[in-house]
């Protein structure tokens, strides 16, 4: 077929595919989707088998089927017994065929095999004088029929927890699709944060659910209606009821700005800190507030690894003037989660304030915020929203400081206007209430943890070096110190051409030979492809 490398595409027609069929036919139909009654043999033979042509994929390398699809052009269909007077819903003058059975293994899925089957489907159907498909597809896969070309119609058929739309696509319209499909494929080395890209594992632009995607288009509003400042407000609140903190800032921009305003009020303080840097965020904390003019001393440690007790506490013993503490939570570039707790328990007897970067953190891991004297987010990670507002989380109020600040800097001025002493743009603010409210948080960090476990255990069964042991690995970030052999952009590259989305471009990557996969997205991003593509380019 020229679609997978290392699968074959065929009609089945030996005993063993046959009895493969049966079982991931119990597999998906029985235990997956719960169609029919659960037996002990788990083997489920399809009440059409006698008339069913089977296509299907097998692995070449371990002889496994891993996903097949029937064809079946006798009447009555299936959705003839579900949908009364099926024709009446179908464009006239065609010759009509059933597709069944749709099923792939978990392990392939979210792979190029359902184009596979149906291409190879299409070419048998072809030959039967076809020309057009019907299928009952389940609701759980919607999104994926549309992008193969089918159409729905009618009302859902089937019970609850097994519901299917019927759907149809003309011979016509899936070679168009194929074509345009080809097309892609041949331009897509060309194409930058193409919509038509199905692994997103960057951290950022992420995925956001459907719903602040709308919200983001409808028409601005002025950011001084009073709809607008009560939502604006719900904002704060749901902010506050995530991080813990009493108080939080908005404001226009990335999350350099929300370290700016925050390296902004700690220079109010006139007196001396400490930053923790253990990778390249750290560094750009300590650029922060160097711009700012701070004093400063600087804790760093070797990269992948988290500061430990003793560290943090003979600094603070050689240096009685520190007052604050400024470090990141989750340092991205290496992939480590660094103790706040622990950060905290030995600063407050010592009325150290601590400051945090909790840009990569926040909604993607619980965040405790409510003894942290300042802490900066963002909209565009782990909130799952668009980028382009950031924010700064306090306990304590603030005065405005015009003499010393810019007024963009100023969190007293934001604090003494309720928030919006400038400009905002709504659809920005609407998007990440959307987010916010979309999100069932305590579920949202557990599929991370759920995400970080698997994925973690796949690269080591790989042998992939991840940076970051377990015992201080950030959930939704991972981060591979590629052996110097292997070239993280010729990796990066193939795995985009391949529809996966890595971080590997920054400059801090480039120059460590690192590749990045993350989970900040509000679409959980199973890893099976990643891991099978990296794999074979480790394998090289």
């Amino acid at each position: 077929m020229g679609l997978l490398d290392g699968f074959i595409f065929k009609v089945a027609d030996q005993d063993w595919e046959l009895e493969a069929i049966h079982a991931l036919n119990y597999k998906t139909f029985v235990e997956e989707i719960p169609q029919h009654a659960i037996n002990q043999e788990r083997r489920l033979v399809d009440k059409f088998h006698e008339q069913n042509t089977y296509i299907i994929c097998v692995n070449e390398e371990t002889k496994e089927l891993a996903g097949m699809i029937a064809y079946r052009d006798q009447r009555p269909f299936s959705l003839d017994s579900k949908l009364e007077n099926l024709d009446a819903y179908l464009p006239a003058a065609r010759k009509i065929c059933e597709i069944r059975l749709l099923a792939v293994e978990d392990a392939y899925r979210y792979t190029r095999i359902t184009q596979g089957l149906i291409a190879l489907l299409t070419e048998y159907a072809d030959g039967q004088c076809c020309d057009m498909f019907v299928i009952s597809g389940t609701v759980r896969q919607i999104k994926l029929y549309k992008y193969l070309g089918f159409t729905p119609f009618g009302p859902l058929v089937g019970t609850e927890g097994a519901e299917y739309q019927p759907m149809y696509a003309s011979m016509e319209a899936y070679r168009h699709l194929q074509d345009r499909s080809r097309s892609f494929a041949k331009n897509a080395p060309k194409l930058a944060n193409d919509d038509t890209v199905l692994f997103n594992f960057l951290p950022g632009p992420v995925d956001f659910a459907r719903q602040v995607q709308e919200v983001y288009k409808e028409k601005p509003c002025s950011h001084r209606s009073d709809q607008f400042m009560k939502d604006f407000q719900t904002v704060r609140k749901l902010l506050c009821d995530l991080s813990q903190a009493r108080q939080v800032q908005i404001l226009m921009g990335p999350g350099t700005l929300a370290n700016d305003a925050v390296a902004g009020q700690l220079s109010l303080l006139c007196s001396t800190g400490l930053i923790l840097v253990s990778g390249e965020f750290g560094r750009r904390l300590a650029k922060n507030a160097n711009g700012a003019k701070l004093f400063f001393h600087t804790l760093e440690i070797p990269e992948g690894q988290t500061f430990q007790r003793s560290e943090i506490e003979k600094v603070l013993n050689d240096h009685p003037e520190i007052d604050w503490i400024w470090g990141t939570h989750c340092e991205t570039s290496t992939g480590v989660l660094n103790d706040i707790e622990m950060i905290q328990e030995i600063c407050k007897p010592r009325g150290i304030k601590v400051c945090l970067d909790c840009i990569s953190s926040l909604g993607t891991v619980p965040v405790d915020l409510s003894g942290v004297y300042l802490a900066s987010g963002t909209s565009g990670k782990g909130l799952a929203s668009i980028s382009g507002l950031s924010m700064v989380f306090h306990n304590h109020d603030f005065e405005p400081a015009p003499d010393d600040l810019p007024c963009i800097l100023d969190l007293g001025i934001y604090q003494e206007h309720d928030g919006i002493p400038f400009t905002i743009q709504s659809n920005l603010v609407y998007a990440l209430l959307a987010a916010l409210q979309s999100h069932d948080w305590p579920k949202r960090f557990e599929d991370v943890r759920d995400w970080s476990k698997s994925i973690r255990r796949k690269l080591a069964e790989i042998d992939a070096p991840i940076l970051a042991p377990d015992a201080c690995a950030m959930p939704a970030v991972v981060t591979i110190a590629l052996p110097e052999i292997h070239s993280s952009i010729s990796i990066g590259d193939a795995l985009k051409n391949e529809g996966v989305l890595i971080s590997y471009r920054s400059r801090y990557l480039l120059e460590r030979n690192w590749i990045q996969a993350c989970m900040m997205g509000a679409e959980h991003k199973p890893a099976e492809k990643f891991i099978r593509l990296l794999k074979k380019e480790l394998a090289r």
